[in-house]
């Protein structure tokens, strides 16, 4: 006996239990019927035809017209059937897709990760965030032999696994640079060329690279069109926007950086993001830039890695856990 005729039994000990006493118990077996159906992919047309054989076995003496009812119902059945296979190749389809990006997602963690370093006069905190599988934020922190704490941020204006794929390029760009040649604005001179020369132009890609000093306590930067950086002054309790301009990366192979300096006092921060953090929207529109500046300050008692968490948190909350951007802030507070 095939699957088909165990099948066929089935059905009719489930029509002639019903059609003995119409109980609530055979109403429910013909829905496990109707699961395991579609579990093992017997099309709705299938069915009906079993149905209708049943009946003329049943009821011999019944009109013709009735029996050929159920042709029409047959060929209204089809479409359906053409609908259900074409719904369970896509759904195993996309079961592949959510596989692999969940695979490409780890590999890009791997890649692109990055530790925090740990220095004495610095508290430093950083958390991003990914609106989907796939990060088109990046951020890294380099420290080097005298201490000095470098820190790139960029993101790619788009989502998915083309941002990713830049994002990855640009980690490595940056890891090929010539030591000789890790000033801000130098930095972003050459992962432009390498942007231009790489990235085709319907990808967009701002950056910020940023050197702190620790001896000194002096913060140079430059940035190629990425969202402004704010600057903590502990002593007046005010923020301020670190002055810089920049063309986005790959527009222009020969474009020049400007790069600008702040001196860092004691329980000064600096506060660099990405636009997920300051174009979070809600029913009422986006959030306002002095919304995110209380949210800062209502946490600024906190370390630094609890200050961008719990703001994180607060945001996240106010757009109903659905982030609409990929989500990057840093913080760097002067210690001592």
């Amino acid at each position: 006996m095939d699957f088909r005729e165990i099948i066929a039994d089935k059905y009719r000990d489930i029509l002639l239990n019903y059609l003995k006493d119409q109980s609530e118990q055979s109403l429910y077996s013909s829905q496990k019927f109707s699961r395991k159906s579609i579990e093992h992919m017997i099309s709705p047309e299938e069915i009906i035809s079993i149905h209708k054989q049943l009946i003329v076995d049943l009821f011999p003496d019944m009109q013709p017209e009735i029996a050929h009812s159920f042709d029409i119902l047959l060929e209204v059945m089809v479409g359906y059937g053409f609908a259900l296979r074409e719904h369970q190749n896509l759904k195993h389809i996309q079961q592949e897709l959510r596989s692999e990006m969940e695979i490409a997602a780890n590999v890009q963690k791997t890649l692109l990760g990055t530790s925090i370093p740990n220095i004495d006069c610095l508290d430093i905190g950083a958390i991003s965030v990914p609106a989907k599988h796939m990060n088109g934020d990046y951020h890294h922190f380099v420290q080097d032999e005298n201490n000095s704490v470098s820190i790139a941020i960029a993101d790619v204006i788009g989502k998915g696994l083309p941002a990713a794929l830049c994002m990855s390029m640009i980690k490595y760009a940056m890891d090929s640079l010539p030591e000789n040649r890790m000033n801000p604005k130098d930095v972003l001179e050459n992962l432009n060329r390498v942007v231009e020369q790489n990235v085709d132009l319907t990808m967009f890609i701002t950056m910020f690279y940023g050197i702190y000093d620790t001896e000194k306590h002096v913060f140079s930067y430059a940035s190629a069109g990425h969202e402004p950086c704010l600057f903590y002054n502990a002593e007046s309790a005010e923020f301020t926007e670190l002055p810089a301009k920049g063309l986005l990366l790959g527009i222009e192979k020969k474009t020049k950086y400007r790069q600008y300096e702040r001196t860092v006092d004691v329980g000064d921060m600096i506060i660099l993001m990405s636009d997920g953090v300051t174009e979070c929207r809600t029913e009422d529109g986006f959030i306002e830039r002095e919304s995110l500046l209380e949210l800062i300050k209502k946490f600024i008692h906190l370390d630094a890695q609890d200050i961008v968490t719990s703001v994180y948190k607060e945001l996240e909350k106010m757009q109903d856990l659905q982030l609409r951007d990929d989500f990057t802030l840093i913080i760097f507070k002067r210690k001592v």
